[in-house]
């Protein structure tokens, strides 16, 4: 229920979200929207700017930045935007991949404990490993 004063919209950011098409309420959001990931991009500079041993931060960290919502209007949960940045597992990065319809998203964080070296056989109703987001 946070409010967003400082870009100017007092309103809750969740009822907002449920804006059932309304165009400043979608206007709104999309405020809130672009907040989060200014802050965001922020967030991943100050990694890249922070010395890590052999590199920096960012390169030894995987950050996974998304939703678990693809609609909040609607509440589906399907083709989430989801966003894979930093080096730490050799992750193919820097693509736009649209996985098949049903795909579920716990086979990601499957592959994901896969490349930080905790080997699972399953996740919740994971049904495999993204193969092509690691072949290197």
């Amino acid at each position: 229920m946070r409010t967003y004063p400082e870009i100017d919209v007092p309103d809750p950011h969740h009822p907002l979200t449920h804006h059932r098409g309304n165009p400043e309420w979608i206007e709104r959001v999309t405020k809130v929207n672009t907040l989060h990931m200014e802050l965001f991009a922020g967030f991943i500079a100050k990694l890249k700017a922070t010395p890590d041993g052999d590199g920096t931060l960012l390169d030894h960290s995987i950050i996974v930045y998304g939703s678990g919502l693809s609609d909040g209007n609607r509440h589906t949960h399907e083709d989430l935007p989801v966003a894979i940045v930093g080096h730490g597992g050799d992750f193919r990065l820097g693509s736009h991949i649209v996985y098949p319809k049903g795909t579920p998203m716990t086979n990601l964080y499957l592959t994901l404990l896969d490349r930080m070296g905790v080997q699972q056989e399953t996740i919740g109703d994971s049904t495999g490993r993204i193969d092509h987001l690691t072949d290197l």
